[in-house]
Parts: structure tokens; C-alpha cells; sequence
């Protein structure tokens, strides 16, 4: 992802900066999705592994980015107080 871009992003809720998520979280995440236990802030559930994903600095939301095109939609967050065990930092 371009830096440039990343350095402008912030969650559309709290206006928290986002940065990339780290090797340990995406796989704690992807672990999670494929147990079936994650939903997105709207209540959907994520069925989708993420290749890769942003996370807000203060660790409560992730964005999945697609094909390198973040995805910032309020209702497309997850939160991440539903993962168990996952890292509490990068």
C-alpha cells in the first residue's frame, strides 16, 4: 500500500489513524474467520480471509483492504474485541 495514502487514512468513526496490520494479527484474524467467529460492526459474518488489512492505532477496528483498495466503510469494521488471544501489539 502506498505510504502516502496509508499516512492520510483514519477510521470514518473515531478518526483514529490506521496502519497496516502485522504478520501476527492478520493470521489471528484469519485464524478467527475461519472458525467462523468474527462479524463485522454491522453484524455480518466475515466468511472472507484477509490478505491484508488496516487496523486503527488504539487496536479496536480492522479494514480489510482489497486489491490494495482499502475498504473504510463504517459497517465493513471489525471490531476487535470479539478475537480472543489477539496480539495486543504489532
Amino acid at each position: 500500500m502506498d505510504k502516502r495514502l496509508l499516512d492520510i487514512l483514519c477510521c470514518p468513526v473515531s478518526k483514529t489513524p490506521v496502519r497496516l496490520l502485522a504478520r501476527g494479527e492478520l493470521e489471528a484474524i484469519n485464524a478467527a474467520i475461519e472458525r467462523g467467529e468474527i462479524d463485522t460492526v454491522a453484524g455480518a459474518p466475515v466468511r472472507e480471509r484477509l490478505g491484508e488489512g488496516l487496523i486503527t492505532v488504539d487496536h479496536k477496528v480492522v479494514y480489510r483492504v482489497d486489491d490494495g483498495i482499502p475498504v473504510m466503510l463504517p459497517e465493513e469494521g471489525i471490531g476487535t474485541v470479539q478475537l480472543k488471544d489477539f496480539p495486543a501489539t504489532a
